[in-house]
């Protein structure tokens, strides 16, 4: 009788202390689920422009990257630009004008993607949230004097954008190349 007693009580032990348990250890929390950011995967790399390079890449890569026929960089420092013209347009072998591509490089050492993202959306862009070469990143499409878009990653100490503008056009996709020049920057050994 005894050892049932302490069978019983042993039982009930278990039960209360599991009860406590799960009731102490379980709560609800608002909000919304998010994937967790990891650091930079490059914390020390500077993008910055050294050797006549923006953005670690040279001239004649940026001109291959968005497939044009023609490139000049009016100005070069803490922000890089760049004029480029891109066949006849789609009416090829018509005598169209070349398409005209300008390209803006910057790399803000200090930066923070979280502002670049809200100065984005202040200005009206539509917002596509990315993950380019282990980078979080984003894409910001605005198109007010011609198709435009930039590719913005999180990037060494601060951030790095690539701004594409078709010029005086209305279509095509400018995100392609912008995320095509920050995937080759990401991706350029020093």
């Amino acid at each position: 009788m005894r050892w049932r007693v302490g069978y019983f009580a042993a039982i009930a032990a278990a039960v209360v202390t599991a009860v406590v348990a799960v009731a102490g250890c379980s709560q609800t929390v608002s909000g919304t689920a998010r994937r967790a950011q990891s650091a930079v995967p490059d914390p020390d790399r500077s993008y910055g422009y050294v050797d006549d390079r923006c953005g670690l890449l040279v001239d004649g890569s940026i001109q291959q990257t968005i497939g044009a026929d023609h490139i000049v960089r009016p100005y070069s420092g803490a922000v890089c630009q760049y004029v480029l013209a891109r066949g006849s347009g789609p009416d090829v072998g018509t005598g169209a004008p070349p398409m005209i591509v300008d390209v803006t490089f910057s790399w803000y050492e200090t930066g923070n993607l979280d502002r670049e993202r809200g100065l984005a959306t202040e200005r009206g862009a539509t917002i596509t949230e990315k993950v380019i070469e282990r980078h979080q990143a984003f894409l910001a499409r605005r198109d007010t004097t011609g198709a435009a878009c930039s590719a913005t990653a999180a990037a060494g100490t601060g951030v790095l954008s690539w701004w594409v503008q078709f010029r005086g056009q209305r279509s095509g996709d400018p995100c392609k190349d912008a995320e095509k020049l920050l995937t080759a920057t990401l991706q350029s050994d020093l």
